[in-house]
């Protein structure tokens, strides 16, 4: 899977040569960025764990109230 980078405004810092050394992006995608990179180090760590079936958990969170019964 490739990563669609096409909606970010991004500016290349380049070499004598035009090659590509380094990418300036605004604060909001980079920070954008750091999220997303958070949530799957997240889903990452959390892929071993035994998981639950939706309608337990519908029934835990009706348990709990926090679903109307």
């Amino acid at each position: 899977m490739m990563l669609d980078i096409g909606h970010l405004n991004l500016q290349f810092i380049t070499d004598d040569e035009g090659e590509k050394k380094a990418v300036i992006l605004p604060i909001e995608d980079f920070l954008e960025l750091l999220e997303d990179l958070e949530d799957i180090a997240l889903v990452a760590e959390r892929r071993d764990e035994p998981t639950e079936s939706f309608d337990k958990v519908i029934a835990e969170l009706k348990d709990d109230g926090f679903l109307p019964n």
